[in-house]
């Protein structure tokens, strides 16, 4: 795997902002001979199997009323539209497939599509009433917020995630979540509480899943993490001084085992030990550190 780019960062596409508050301007962009459509079928995304490229259609092949369209911007200047539909058995050359087994598999701008896609869609499912009074909303800006009668905006919600990667004298403190089968290993991770900065949700997870304390807390990168709506906000921290690096406790509610794991460790695994997969930031983190990367 490359440790050059976080996977999903995205930045390719050009969300075109200006185009989702034009009905003109939207109506013109899925008229466009260069116009393509990805569709959403529950978790799963057509690929061709040829190329493994997204199987994108032509919005001309395409029926679908403007508030069912999300106007995911341009590619190369041509618009680039997605829809929720029902999975397609009869298609040559197709195959639909979870996210999860295609995305790596796809260059940079489909998979910032599909990051893109997945996360507006899922969010379109939960967001038919205001959350605040129970008044249906509508589609509007593209597919990009939804409006209720009485003038109340509602936007595609993001939940920001940090995980950290924790150092002592070049080994790695790594857990094993309760619900995950035996011998998988991830980073620390837990959800960014109301009113807490960032640096203080690090080193409150770290205490709360590990029983220590963590010092020179960093910041390294982030990833849109649509699985549904989160965002992944990557931190390198080391333990604080006077930590004994042997005194975690695991909570028992949350991690079943933690290890420390050196650099070798982690660039060649044992039989048994499952670490994070290529497309997560954790693994991104985790493989950069093993190559002596600089994070």
């Amino acid at each position: 795997m490359s440790v050059e780019r976080v996977p999903l960062a995205g930045g390719i596409i050009d969300r075109d902002a200006p185009t989702r508050g034009s009905l003109e301007a939207l109506e013109a962009a899925w008229a466009a001979p260069d116009a393509r459509v990805l569709r959403i079928a529950g978790p799963k995304v057509p690929v061709r199997e040829t190329d493994l490229s997204l199987a994108l259609v032509p919005t001309a092949r395409v029926t679908a009323p403007a508030d069912e369209r999300v106007y995911l911007g341009r590619r190369d200047g041509a618009p680039m539209f997605a829809i929720a539909t029902e999975e397609s058995d009869g298609e040559p050359g197709v195959t639909w497939m979870h996210p999860f087994q295609a995305v790596m598999k796809l260059d940079h701008a489909e998979r910032e599509l599909v990051t893109m896609a997945l996360a507006v869609i899922r969010w379109h499912e939960a967001a038919g009433y205001s959350p605040r009074d129970g008044e249906p909303t509508t589609v509007a800006d593209g597919g990009w917020s939804r409006r209720t009668q009485s003038g109340g905006e509602l936007f595609p919600r993001t939940d920001p995630a940090v995980i950290v990667l924790i150092t002592h004298e070049d080994r790695v403190l790594l857990g094993s979540n309760v619900l995950w089968e035996t011998g998988r290993f991830s980073l620390l991770a837990g959800f960014v509480e109301a009113g807490e900065t960032l640096e203080n949700a690090v080193a409150r997870e770290v205490f709360e899943e590990a029983g220590v304390r963590v010092a020179e807390v960093r910041y390294v990168a982030s990833q849109p993490w649509p699985f549904p709506r989160s965002l992944m906000l990557g931190f390198q921290a080391s333990l604080a001084p006077g930590q004994d690096p042997a005194a975690f406790v695991a909570d028992p509610t949350e991690i079943s085992e933690l290890r420390w794991f050196t650099r070798e460790e982690i660039r060649s695994p044992r039989a048994g030990l499952l670490l994070p997969g290529a497309l997560s930031i954790a693994g991104w983190m985790l493989d950069t550190w093993a190559q002596d990367g600089a994070l």
